[in-house]
């Protein structure tokens, strides 16, 4: 696994421990804006966790296919996750 997987999983991880604890706040009653504080620190995290994995994707699985000319393919996935995620 390379140092991109490697550190993605573990941002997964730890926004699985947040949200966890986020759930555990909503059932305790904590403090609203503590509840959402909590929740922009795990999609941080989660944002963190996917651009880690799209820059592995862009410098393993893309640029090998650009090099062995058949690169428009993995090019078209690209552009497609990107319109989903400037969507938002």
């Amino acid at each position: 696994m390379n140092q991109e997987k490697i550190k993605a999983l573990q941002s997964l991880k730890t926004s699985k421990g947040q949200v966890e604890g986020i759930i555990k706040m909503i059932e305790e009653g904590r403090y609203c804006l503590d509840v959402s504080n909590q929740i922009i620190a795990a999609q941080s995290l989660l944002k963190k966790a996917n651009l880690l994995i799209l820059k592995q994707h862009l410098s393993h699985c893309v640029k090998d296919a650009v090099l062995s000319d058949n690169g428009e393919e993995k090019i078209d996935e690209i552009i497609g996750l990107l319109s989903k995620i400037m969507d938002k």
